[in-house]
This record gives C-alpha cells, sequence and structure tokens, in this order.
C-alpha cells in the first residue's frame, strides 16, 4: 500500500491527479450543496453527509491521493452544517472514524484545510462550491495559482538555508525566490479586483469557521494555511521574529503538508537568511564586501525579496482591515486565528528586517528594530 512518504501531494502531476478523483461519488451532493446552503437546509446536508461517509474498511483502502478527494468532499458538508449552526460530528458521529482514517493515510489534521479547497479542488463544472458565487471562484484561484509558486519557493529557501551568503548562488538563488513571491502580489491584486470586503465577511467567512473532531478544535480553510509564513521562518523569523508571531506560525503548522512541517522544524533550529548576512558584514561593511566581493549582491537581492513581500503584507493588511471592520465583520477574527492587529506587527517585523538588510547594503547602522537579541540567538544554534 502507498504511503504518504512514497509521495509528494502537492507535486503538479499529484495535484491534477487528485483534482479528477471522486472516490465518494460526490460530484452531484456537491453541486446541490450550494442550493442546500441558500436554503439553510441542515438537515438535507446531514443527511447527504451521512450517505456520503464510506465504510471504514473502504477508507482504510483509499491510497493517500483518494484520501486527499474524500476529506475534500466530506470537508465541504463539516463546514456547511457549522456554517448554519450545529457541531456537524455532533449530527453525524460516524464520520469521526472516517476522517481519523483519512487524516492518518495523509499526514494531515483530520479534516479539510485550504489546499483540499482550493488547490486539490477540481475546476470546471465540478468545482467544490459552498455558494457559487464567482467571488467564490476567485478566492479559490487565488490560491490555486500561488500554491505551485511558493512549493518551488519553499524548496529554494531549503537551499539558501545551506548556501552561504558570499557565495555567487545567493544572489541568484533570492531573485528565483523572489520571481515566485510575486505571483502572491498578483494573486492579491486580482482579489482586490474581483472580490468585495462584503462578500468575504457577509457571505463566506462563516464557512471557514473551526469545528470539533473527536475534542480537538480544528481551524477551518484558511489563508493563514498558505505558507508565506514558512518562507518568512527561513529567511528572518526563525530568530528575528516576537513571541505573539511566534504563537500564530506555531498555531499553523498543524495545518501544512508534511513536507513544509519538516521545513519549519529544520528551520527553527538555525540562523534565518538575514541574521547570517548581518553576522557576515559585521562591524565593518566596506571590508566585509572587499574579502567576499558577492557579499552586495546578495543582500540587494534579499533586499528585493523582502520589499516583494512587503508589498503583499501590505495589501493583505489593506483586505483584513476592510473585512474585519467592526461595523461589517461577523467575526473578530481571520479563520486561521490571526487579527488584524497580528497582521499589522508582523507586517512591522517584515519592514523591520527589510531596513536591516538595507542598511547593510548602505554601510550604515540598522535603522529601527536591532537584530541584536536575534542575531545572539542566531549565534548560540548549529547550521
Amino acid at each position: 500500500m502507498t504511503m504518504i512518504t512514497d509521495l509528494d501531494l502537492g507535486s503538479s502531476i499529484r495535484v491534477a491527479a487528485i483534482r479528477e478523483l471522486d472516490p465518494l461519488a460526490a460530484d452531484r451532493a456537491c453541486f446541490l450543496l450550494r442550493e442546500q446552503n441558500a436554503r439553510a437546509d441542515v438537515p438535507a446536508m446531514a443527511a447527504e453527509l451521512r450517505r456520503l461517509v464510506p465504510r471504514l474498511d473502504t477508507a482504510e483502502g483509499f491510497d493517500p491521493q483518494q484520501s486527499v478527494a474524500a476529506m475534500r468532499d466530506l470537508g465541504m458538508f463539516l463546514g456547511s452544517i457549522k456554517r448554519h449552526g450545529p457541531e456537524p460530528l455532533e449530527l453525524v458521529p460516524e464520520v469521526l472514524p472516517v476522517l481519523r482514517i483519512l487524516g492518518h493515510r495523509t499526514d494531515m489534521v483530520p479534516r479539510d484545510v485550504v489546499h483540499h479547497y482550493c488547490t486539490w479542488n477540481p475546476t470546471g463544472g465540478r468545482q467544490r462550491m459552498y455558494l457559487g458565487d464567482v467571488q467564490e471562484a476567485y478566492l479559490q484561484e487565488s490560491v490555486r495559482m500561488v500554491f505551485p509558486h511558493l512549493r518551488e519557493g519553499l524548496e529554494l529557501c531549503a537551499i539558501l538555508s545551506r548556501t552561504e551568503v558570499h557565495d555567487p548562488k545567493f544572489a541568484l538563488l533570492t531573485q528565483a525566490l523572489t520571481d515566485h513571491v510575486e505571483t502572491m502580489v498578483t494573486s492579491i491584486s486580482m482579489v482586490v479586483a474581483n472580490v468585495t470586503p462584503e462578500f468575504f465577511a457577509r457571505e463566506l467567512r462563516a464557512y471557514f469557521d473551526e469545528i470539533t473532531v473527536g475534542g480537538e478544535v480544528l481551524l477551518g480553510p484558511a489563508a493563514a494555511q498558505v505558507p508565506l509564513w514558512l518562507i518568512d521562518q527561513a529567511i528572518w523569523a526563525s530568530d528575528l521574529s516576537e513571541p505573539s508571531h511566534e504563537e500564530f506560525v506555531r498555531d499553523s503548522v498543524p495545518y501544512s503538508l508534511p513536507r513544509w512541517r519538516e521545513l519549519y522544524e529544520d528551520w527553527t533550529r538555525v540562523p534565518s537568511v538575514v541574521s547570517r548576512l548581518v553576522e557576515a558584514y559585521g562591524d565593518d561593511p566596506a571590508e566585509a564586501e572587499r574579502r567576499m566581493p558577492d557579499l552586495r549582491d546578495g543582500a540587494e537581492a534579499l533586499a528585493r525579496l523582502l520589499r516583494v513581500i512587503v508589498v503583499f503584507r501590505g495589501r493583505h493588511l489593506g483586505i483584513a482591515r476592510k473585512a474585519y471592520d467592526a461595523d461589517l465583520r461577523l467575526f473578530p477574527v481571520g479563520s486561521g486565528g490571526a487579527s488584524v492587529d497580528l497582521l499589522k506587527q508582523i507586517i512591522d517585523l517584515t519592514r523591520a528586517t527589510a531596513r536591516l538588510t538595507g542598511a547593510r547594503q548602505g554601510h550604515q547602522p540598522p535603522a529601527g528594530r536591532a537584530p541584536k537579541a536575534g542575531a545572539a540567538r542566531a549565534q548560540g544554534r548549529t547550521a
């Protein structure tokens, strides 16, 4: 039997294969779910969910790809029922052992996450949607379009974390990473142009609420589960973060793919890329660049990357402020658990880190937040 360790569920081949799968024969049920949500017909949703729940021996026989597709479709009903009030597992308790089996088969949490709802979701006539509104489709597409770039970007981060900052390859790798991250700016610009804050706050957000699975409260699909925070972890956050941000990241880790959880553990134990750059420059930047001629190119490439991340975070913060305005919101925080205040803190941290990198380029003392605490922690770790 194929196990999760034997394949990468984030690869383009696996993603395409999962989108084609319908192991629960749920195509029609998922399409009719839109009408049931419009009517708030919880009894119909519960009855359909009960019908879709496979036998335990059938679920045990699913390979990881089938397990992902099954979790995707069960998750649409879990989120829909919770949106209208009840805890779904109280209405359909027989789904609990199946969720646990599917989570085990994929080495993921026993409910659906943003990748089920977006990345592994079919397109076209088979697309699973809560409402069927074109604005919902744009939100799903915004995650689809960035997923392969983030996946490639994370693998570049893995190489960067092992590459000396004065190596000529460092600047090239960082620029390639920036090219991938720039797709997030394109993606969020598409959301700004096509999705109103009112639609997200009043119509869609409630479908991403947390549910209780076997006594454990699990978050629903959330933008926070798209792992830009993991790129942050490699580039600056492993040793230049703040406690509230660190807690948010730790809470997001369980909703990641297995490979990404491994990367988080690896990067948490080593100095960030920015801290290594600061250390390489030392107290005499001009002398450091004389000894290491490629150091400046690396610093400039890193500064460009951080500027792109700041642009994305700034636009994301703007959307969040509108969607979670007190006069509009139905929920005080995002479905990933982050408040607008935390988003503001994250962008401030990213800007401070960008200034830190820019200061080294300009041979000036760092402006704003000093790196000494993070740098000291970094120097005490082993690479």
